[in-house]
Parts: structure tokens; C-alpha cells; sequence
């Protein structure tokens, strides 16, 4: 008798009147929110402005989803165009099935349409948006359980997972890949924002470490992974794809860090010159408060030194009138008196 596991969701779907929430979908959103709230703080951070990541993500977005289903449909033609499928399913994307190799390399071609309608370099946005796009995969993964797919071999571990029987699997117990690789995401979001602190990563390099620390994850996850797949000299092919992978971003990291080296200075050329006009407003108001100064002293009469020195002058010419009345009150009085 099994007395631990993680049980699984009777149904993926909450029916809200006519209108269905898939748990599928809902992961797959939330994980989309989160990579862009904590990839716009990143982008910020880096001297970029609020919004920018969420304008290009309009283009990345759709770009991604598009490319994760091409990629399952295209590596699992098998379950939409062999005989007795019915091909219309290729389109149902709320019942799972996106390949993570294809939403990244096209969600990458809608990204560098956004950043180049915008002047920003695409390599600076990925290192801004990495550690999100991890956490959006770590979040999507749990679209999976509510699915009940993509679980591992049989075990009898306490943490198993509970798949209960259906036309496409058997019940029984199973290692929880899906959160083994939602656990490995966090863990790579926290690796590559510490290595980003750490030794300022720049020009890609952040978005080149993501990729290579998932598809060091993502190999074992897949050898346990009991589901169907298409076999290279007995080797799954989404682990020849993370091995290749694994090594296109660990020698892009090594070359780039040669060839450009350090962080840029500038991410986004809008924010530069918005950050200059303001700098200058402020120079302008300073010195239109120096001009209101001197204009105030203008009014008064000029410098407290010239009024001072009017003042004396006035002055000692009240003392000389005095000093001459005085001698004629004498002078007059004296010719009286030879009178």
C-alpha cells in the first residue's frame, strides 16, 4: 500500500459557466506574466525604460507559441497524422504538447522584430528577460500534471506521482518529471541572476548561461521520461537537441566573452537622450533662477557696495553744505562787526 505520493487532477479543465479555464493554458499565462513583470525590473535595472519589455514581448509571445507547436507536431507528427488521427488536433495547443526548442528559436526571430523596430540590441534584451523565461518554463510546467503527461518511469519513491488510467497511459505510479525540471528552472533563474551580480554579464552571455544550464537539466529529466519519442543511435531526440544546444551556448559564452567583453553601457538609446533632455531641463531652470537672482539686485539698485558708497557720498556733501553754511554765518557776522 502506497502511503505517500503527489496525487494528480481528477480533470485540467474548471468550467465557469460556458467558458472553460484549462490548467494547461492557465500555467502557460501566468508563466508569461511573470517573465515579463520580473524581465521589465531587469530591463530597468540595466538604465532601459518601463514597458519596453512588454512592447517587444507582443512580437516574442505569439512568435513562441507558434514555434513550441511546430516543433512538437513536427517531432510528433505521429499523433496527428498517422492513420486514425484526425490532423485538426495539430492546432489544439490548450491540450498540451509546446516544444521548448521551438518556442525559443522562433520566440528569439519575434524578439529581434520588436528590438529592431524599437534601436535596442537584441543580445542585451535576452540577458535581461533570461532568468524570466526560466521561471515561466518552471511555472509552464505544471500545465503537464494538470494534463497528466510527460511523467517518468515507474517508482515507488514518496514523492511518485499518481497517474490514473486512461485510452493514452496507464495507472500507476511515476517520477514527477514535471516538477523535477520546475524545480531545475527556479534553480537556473537564481544560478543566472547570481552569475549576472556577480561577473556583470553582458552581450548575451546571461541568456547563453540559461540556455546551458537547462539543457544540462533537461537531459537527465528527459532520460526518464517514459512517452513516446523518436530515437538517435538510442538516444531520445530531445536530449541530442539539449546536448547540441548545451554546446552552441557554452561556446557562444566562451567567444563572446573574448570578442566583447565587459556589459554594455547602453541598453535602449531612448532612455539615454531621455535622461539628457532631463538633465538639461534642470540646467536651464538653474540658470533662469541665477538670472532671476541678479535681476532682483538690478531692481533694488545695483550692489549693496554701490549703495553703500551713494550713501557716504551723499552724506559728505550734506557735511560740506553744513561746514559751508557755517562759514558764511561767521564771515557775516564778523563784517557786522567792523560795521
Amino acid at each position: 500500500m502506497d502511503l505517500a505520493y503527489i496525487p494528480s487532477p481528477s480533470t485540467g479543465v474548471i468550467n465557469l459557466g460556458p467558458i472553460p479555464l484549462r490548467g494547461y493554458a492557465f500555467c502557460i499565462i501566468i508563466g508569461v506574466f511573470v517573465a515579463v513583470w520580473y524581465g521589465n525590473k531587469r530591463w530597468i535595472a540595466r538604465g532601459g525604460t518601463a514597458g519596453t519589455v512588454a512592447d517587444i514581448a507582443v512580437w516574442a509571445v505569439p512568435f513562441g507559441l507558434v514555434g513550441g507547436r511546430l516543433y512538437h507536431v513536427i517531432t510528433d507528427y505521429q499523433l496527428y497524422f498517422s492513420e486514425g488521427e484526425n490532423w485538426v488536433d495539430a492546432f489544439k495547443i490548450w491540450e498540451g504538447g509546446l516544444g521548448i526548442w521551438g518556442a525559443i528559436a522562433l520566440g528569439a526571430v519575434g524578439a529581434w522584430i520588436g528590438c529592431r523596430r524599437r534601436g535596442i540590441p537584441l543580445p542585451a534584451y535576452a540577458d535581461a528577460i533570461a532568468p524570466g523565461i526560466a521561471l515561466a518554463q518552471a511555472i509552464g510546467r505544471w500545465g503537464n500534471w494538470f494534463n497528466q503527461e510527460l511523467y517518468g518511469k515507474p517508482t515507488d519513491l514518496p514523492w511518485a506521482l499518481k497517474i490514473t488510467e486512461s485510452a493514452n497511459r496507464e495507472a500507476g505510479l511515476y517520477h514527477p518529471t514535471f516538477l523535477y525540471e520546475s524545480l531545475w528552472c527556479v534553480g537556473v533563474a537564481a544560478l543566472v541572476v547570481w552569475a549576472d551580480r556577480r561577473f556583470k554579464l553582458g552581450h548575451g552571455r546571461a541568456f547563453a548561461l540559461y540556455v546551458a544550464a537547462y539543457c544540462a537539466g533537461r537531459v537527465w529529466t528527459e532520460y526518464l521520461r517514459v512517452d513516446e519519442a523518436h530515437h538517435i543511435l538510442g538516444l531520445r531526440l530531445n536530449v541530442w537537441t539539449a546536448i547540441i544546444v548545451f554546446l552552441l551556448a557554452v561556446t557562444y559564452i566562451v567567444i563572446s566573452a573574448r570578442i566583447r567583453p565587459g556589459r554594455e553601457e547602453i541598453v535602449e538609446p531612448k532612455a539615454e537622450k531621455t535622461d539628457k533632455a532631463d538633465n538639461a531641463d534642470e540646467g536651464d531652470e538653474g540658470e533662469t533662477a541665477d538670472e532671476a537672482g541678479k535681476s532682483g539686485d538690478d531692481a533694488v539698485g545695483g550692489e549693496p557696495g554701490d549703495a553703500v558708497t551713494d550713501t557716504d557720498t551723499d552724506t559728505d556733501t550734506d557735511t560740506d553744505t553744513d561746514t559751508d553754511v557755517d562759514h558764511g554765518a561767521d564771515n557775516g557776522a564778523g563784517s557786522a562787526a567792523k560795521g
